[in-house]
């Protein structure tokens, strides 16, 4: 599907981390952006977010190296602390002390990603090969906390925020000065960004055909999120016609609408899948933007 959607106007596709999810959810994230890279040529790969506190920075230095080879650049990776317990119980890892271990864990990778020897901590470290990106791979913060912009800024990362209100990138900006750093981007979502979108056009059609699948994914995701979060697009519905009438996290748009949005500068983020969905519907779906949408922009 990647390979199809770059041929036909695609820009970016994003995979993320999640284990011991009992829908599947991916838990090696770096080994299909491999397999992305490996089947496209233009299309812009991004990690987000894999969970730094389950990784060893150095083995996930290495990793970032070879895909920024072989995707020649293409990738780049936002990091994040994690907020499951179960995946660090799964894992064996600390949870409780994710947040103080990974300003270590981070400054060790940032190093380490740029395939020049050096030593940390009495060990001899160099990873190699060298990547191709001046730097190393490009790496970002994120969350939707205080500390997690702060960490971003003390680090002299742009940081990519899930949510929240002005007083994220006011942390942002004084911890990267405060460092010495001039801040980057803070890119804090609306609160009411899509996180999958379908264009149809029937969409009370689609919305009978896709709604438990959007349901599932919209459900899975408010379970992982503490009542009062403010990341974007966190879905509260408990049924199909809730999820619909709220318009926010889950939407089916028909084409002109799906036209207009993109021209208003808000990103298609298609979800081909979500929910476990059989490929054979998804790819009608998709053909409706390639075949019906794309052609209208120009």
């Amino acid at each position: 599907m990647a390979a199809w959607a770059e041929s036909r106007g695609a820009l970016a596709a994003l995979v993320s981390e999640h284990h011991a999810m009992a829908d599947g959810y991916l838990p090696a994230p770096m080994l299909l952006a491999t397999a992305l890279a490996v089947r496209t040529s233009t299309l812009a790969i991004t990690t987000a977010a894999l969970v730094l506190p389950l990784h060893d920075p150095v083995r996930l230095a290495e990793e970032m190296v070879v895909l920024d080879i072989v995707s020649g650049g293409r990738a780049s990776h936002v990091l994040a602390v994690g907020y499951r317990p179960e995946e660090f119980e799964h894992l064996g890892r600390d949870f409780a002390g994710r947040g103080r271990s990974a300003d270590d864990q981070l400054a060790l990778l940032l190093r380490a990603k740029r395939g020049e020897p050096f030593v940390h901590e009495g060990r001899r470290i160099h990873v190699t090969p060298a990547p191709v990106t001046p730097g190393g791979p490009t790496v970002m913060w994120g969350g939707g906390s205080l500390p997690a912009a702060r960490r971003a800024g003390r680090h002299g990362l742009d940081f990519f925020a899930q949510g929240g209100g002005p007083e994220l990138e006011e942390a942002y900006v004084a911890a990267a000065r405060e460092a010495g750093h001039e801040p980057g981007t803070c890119l804090i979502p609306p609160a009411d960004l899509p996180t999958s979108v379908f264009v149809a056009h029937d969409v009370d059609a689609a919305w009978d055909e896709l709604g438990a699948h959007l349901l599932h994914d919209a459900r899975s995701y408010a379970a992982l999120t503490p009542l009062g979060d403010r990341r974007a697009s966190i879905s509260r519905a408990t049924t199909v016609d809730q999820l619909r009438a709220e318009g926010r996290s889950h939407r089916i748009l028909t084409v002109p609408e799906a036209v207009a949005a993109i021209r208003s500068g808000m990103p298609l983020n298609l979800q081909p899948l979500v929910g476990g969905l059989d490929p054979e519907v998804a790819w009608r779906y998709l053909r409706v933007v390639t075949d019906d949408v794309v052609p209208q922009l120009g």
